[in-house]
């Protein structure tokens, strides 16, 4: 088995009449297509039929082609079609505009992309800029543009093949373009299967629901691959919709659900009901939930929120789940690395953190080779690659901690941790409880230099409702107030700036490069309010 193609068409033979992909009510009229199912055979056949016309018009082995597609049906079946003959492809979300396409195209060098009606003239622009001889078709064509180069490889695809190029978030700096082989693929499909214990998957069985973007690893390689590794359908709604995410859920039949920590959270916030736990979910895969909310979701819904960690880089290669033992709920736990990972867990001068001390995650896989089953690299960026990989290593960026017992738990990414006093403090762990006060829409938490301290914590706040500027002393101080009785004093903000807008990236995560500049600059403007003196040690 050496393609994705390879192991979906192996499913297809086997589960033929059964439900490969699903496509409810709320996700068909956000994208004003059919609400319907395709079966294995159906979704084979459009794979084929795609297969056929890239063929025909000469794309093969060592191409790249980028997907606009959102979370649609047809993204899985360009991407099928076009790993079947050794094409990678390169994700591209809705939400990126001109710069950020100029870069990417330049980057990655796609022959084709194929997209959207309403983006064909964004795209062709950003590839005339960046000087590239791009094609760009329309996701309904039944034909395809030549490419500009030939393939510049004969031979048949193998498992060492790159299958995508996924772009990280590029929170810090330019997104660096990771390149993802079959086998990443494939393994992650083989670990997720095999999960077993709180997360056992059967065989042609599960109904995977999933909202996160195809244009991410989780849903791409995570749960696409589950489904392709072991039968069962894709339910790929187009976006997390807390108002319609139970009838969406009941609807599908949902087995499994992934979702990140903020999800739980909105959940929880709706009134109570008896239909709570009337659903089919077994449990649900993702990260981050909140710990005051872990333990009340599961009583509420009735089904395990599984904690894990992994990234683009490692895969399932690296990932570590608590699909085994102890959940230790409500503590950010996210299991012990299996016998196929190695960890060390580093702190700041370099030294092994003892158990109970926080430290940079490294990684690596066991055996002789460190890097097995993880990505093969940054597209033109070895230096990176090698920065990463120092001393055999993977170095994450993450921050956690250890316990005597070898399982770990999750602080925060490490350059988010705001350093505070010589405690270190998570700005994900404040975001969390500021964003549950009735008057915050959003927020996003960073440290500013303090003279005496070193970080001070920095809140930037876009709330519900605008605020007159002869009340936001008062609403700062609330916002404090409310952190004071959730958390330890020294996390509370110090500062409180109210914005209109947070600096995120076009997948809407936070642009913590460009939040830390601009937390440096607020201090002293008037829509900054120092709340320092209410930061009091309580006894």
């Amino acid at each position: 088995m050496n393609t994705v193609y390879e192991r979906f068409h192996q499913s297809a033979q086997r589960w033929a009449e059964t439900e490969f992909l699903h496509v409810e009510p709320v996700t068909a009229k956000a994208y004003g297509i059919e609400a319907r199912s395709y079966t294995w055979s159906q979704a084979l056949n459009e794979v084929q039929r795609l297969r056929a016309a890239y063929i025909e018009a000469g794309y093969g082995h060592g191409h790249r082609v980028g997907l606009m597609l959102e979370n649609r049906p047809v993204y899985f079946f360009h991407w099928l079609a076009l790993n079947s003959l050794g094409v990678s492809v390169v994700p591209m979300s809705v939400e990126m505009r001109s710069a950020e396409l100029e870069y990417l195209i330049g980057h990655s060098e796609i022959a084709l992309a194929v997209v959207l009606p309403q983006r064909t003239d964004l795209i062709t622009q950003a590839a005339e800029t960046a000087g590239i001889p791009t094609r760009v078709t329309d996701a309904a064509a039944t034909a395809f543009p030549t490419p500009a180069h030939p393939a510049p490889h004969a031979h048949a695809p193998e498992r060492a093949t790159e299958c995508a190029l996924l772009y990280t978030s590029g929170t810090t700096g330019r997104p660096k373009g990771c390149r993802l082989t079959n086998d990443y693929f494939l393994h992650t499909g083989d670990w997720y299967t095999s999960l077993g214990g709180h997360c056992p998957v059967r065989p042609g069985m599960e109904r995977i629901m999933t909202p996160l973007p195809l244009n991410h690893v989780n849903a791409m390689c995570f749960s696409g691959m589950a489904v392709i590794t072991a039968g069962g359908c894709i339910i790929q709604i187009d976006r997390f919709h807390p108002k319609t995410w139970w009838e969406s859920v009941r609807t599908a039949g949902a087995t499994i659900v992934h979702y990140l920590g903020v999800m739980p959270a909105m959940l929880l916030s709706a009134t109570p009901a008896e239909s709570d736990t009337q659903h089919a979910v077994r449990w649900g895969f993702g990260a981050g939930v909140g710990a005051a909310d872990h333990s009340v979701f599961e009583a509420r819904f009735g089904f395990p929120l599984v904690e894990g960690w992994a990234m683009t880089e490692t895969g399932a290669g690296a990932a570590i789940h608590a699909s085994q033992g102890t959940r230790h709920i409500g503590t950010h736990y996210i299991g012990q690395p299996s016998s196929e990972v190695q960890v060390r867990v580093v702190a700041e001068d370099g030294s092994e953190a003892q158990a109970g001390e926080t430290g940079e995650l490294l990684v690596r896989a066991s055996g002789p080779d460190p890097r097995r089953h993880f990505f093969n690299g940054y597209l033109k960026d070895e230096v990176a690659t090698e920065e990463a990989w120092a001393g055999g290593w993977f170095h994450t960026g993450d921050v956690v901690r250890r316990d005597e017992h070898g399982g770990l738990y999750f602080v925060d990414r490490k350059k988010n941790v705001i350093r505070r006093s010589g405690e270190n403090i998570s700005a994900v762990e404040v975001e969390s409880v500021l964003n549950k006060h009735p008057a915050v829409k959003t927020t996003a938490v960073a440290a500013t230099p303090d003279p005496v301290r070193g970080d001070e914590v920095l809140a930037c706040v876009v709330t519900q409702e605008p605020v007159p500027q002869e009340q936001r002393e008062a609403i700062a101080a609330s916002i404090v107030q409310w952190s004071l009785e959730r958390l330890a004093y020294y996390k509370a903000p110090g500062y409180v700036a109210f914005v209109n807008a947070l600096p995120v990236t076009s997948s809407q995560k936070i642009q913590r490069g460009e939040l830390k500049t601009l937390a440096a600059q607020l201090p002293g403007q008037g829509h900054c309010i120092d709340t320092r003196h209410l930061k009091n040690r309580r006894p």
